[in-house]
């Protein structure tokens, strides 16, 4: 008989009954791209039990994940994953192929497409780059053979996220914030249908029975507190007790892994020296402009965000424009045209930042006067409708453009 545990404030949903609600809302909203907060607040349901659903749609393809990685949409699969709760206990799920954990430590053994674009689990492309003469994604597969922790660090948009998912497609994600708990973490009590309290076991728990990657996503943001649960399952020990579930003790299974991504410059982000300990590898990552130019994005623009990048290095400024920011320009600028996405950058930069951005532009791009872009005055009916038939009056978004 499972003993009860306390109601919480949120509504419950029991195991495999979340992920089929949340695929009927995409499925639902299909058209709209939708972020982990967006669906918890609407369920009612915690932001990590969320994540974990999400996660587990995108894993099985039965949703995507776009962009940048936060927000995701419904695709062909995801209204029948709406239709049955399939539950998945933890030791359920498939473990690593044999390619994946045979490996070797001959550099001529690296796994097949490393050197060239991943497709990620959301069907985004990574491009890998070079880390310690490897591909970065073939580094980190061999550190987690090994079991060294890994913590990648730098500004947000340089790719973090994407490399971690393309190195690993067993991923489990927890978005770290200062809201995190430790039941987002080892899991938490939920109600079934007769009104009874079942234990739902959160992404440590399943990534450790299962020998899945774990991503720490944020976690300086996360409580110490809380982030002191994690650690007795990445030492010696490799188990942890889930306390809150008949003090429970959850061996790790060979495979489970644990890498963390830091944002340095973001506000509330702390490096504690218990966290930064338990990481054997921290690795710097930062904007690959030449794959930015490679993506084709306006090379003008590339080199405005080079120079304003070695401004930072310098602690002149305290924001450039991430490889992110560079394709979210060439989105705007192929929808708005150059003018736009060019007031737009400038617009996305932090405020003390904005002289600093927009004199760039002016003197790199040559355009004479940038500001953010804001609204203007009131078009009459024949203005807007000759703006319609001339979209390109912004100038075309790739004419006449240097490479």
């Amino acid at each position: 008989m499972t003993t009860p545990g306390p109601p919480s404030t949120s509504a419950h949903a029991k195991p495999g009954e979340l992920r089929a609600k949340v695929a009927r809302m995409l499925a639902d909203r299909s058209a709209d791209p939708l972020t982990i907060g967006e669906i918890s607040k609407a369920l009612g349901h915690s932001h990590g039990a969320v994540q974990q659903a999400v996660n587990t749609l995108v894993l099985r393809g039965e949703a995507d994940q776009l962009g940048t990685g936060k927000q995701f949409r419904a695709n062909a699969k995801t209204a029948a994953a709406g239709q049955t709760a399939v539950i998945s206990r933890p030791g359920t799920h498939s473990p690593r192929s044999a390619a994946a954990t045979a490996r070797t430590t001959a550099p001529s053994a690296a796994a097949p497409n490393s050197g060239g674009p991943i497709r990620r689990a959301g069907g985004q492309l990574y491009h890998p780059r070079e880390l310690a003469d490897l591909p970065d994604v073939e580094a980190l597969n061999r550190l987690r053979d090994a079991d060294v922790p890994v913590l990648l660090y730098g500004p947000p948009g340089t790719g973090k996220t994407s490399l971690v998912e393309a190195a690993f497609p067993d991923l489990l994600t927890v978005a770290g914030d200062g809201d995190t708990t430790v039941g987002d973490l080892i899991g938490e009590y939920t109600q079934d249908d007769g009104g009874n309290y079942v234990f739902q076991y959160g992404p440590l728990v399943t990534a450790m029975t299962e020998g899945r990657a774990l991503l720490i996503d944020d976690a300086t943001l996360i409580s110490p507190k809380v982030l002191a649960a994690l650690y007795p399952a990445m030492d010696g020990r490799r188990q942890i007790q889930v306390k809150a579930h008949k003090g429970e003790t959850i061996q790790a299974k060979q495979g489970f892994y644990v890498v963390a991504g830091h944002n340095p410059g973001v506000h509330g982000a702390v490096l504690t020296e218990a966290l930064a300990s338990r990481f054997s590898v921290q690795i710097q990552v930062g904007t690959d402009y030449d794959l930015a130019l490679a993506l084709r994005i306006d090379a003008r623009v590339v080199r405005v965000a080079r120079h304003l990048a070695a401004q930072v290095e310098l602690g002149e400024l305290g924001w450039a424009p991430q490889l992110r920011e560079l394709l979210s320009y060439q989105k705007t600028e192929a929808v708005l045209g150059t003018k736009a996405a060019l007031a737009n950058l400038v617009g996305i930069a932090p405020i003390e930042d904005r002289d600093a951005v927009a004199t760039a532009v002016s003197k790199i791009a040559g355009v004479k006067q940038v500001a953010p872009l804001t609204l203007g005055r009131q078009l009459s009916a024949a203005t807007a409708s000759a703006a319609r038939q001339s979209p390109g009056s912004t100038g075309p978004a790739h004419q006449g453009r240097p490479r």
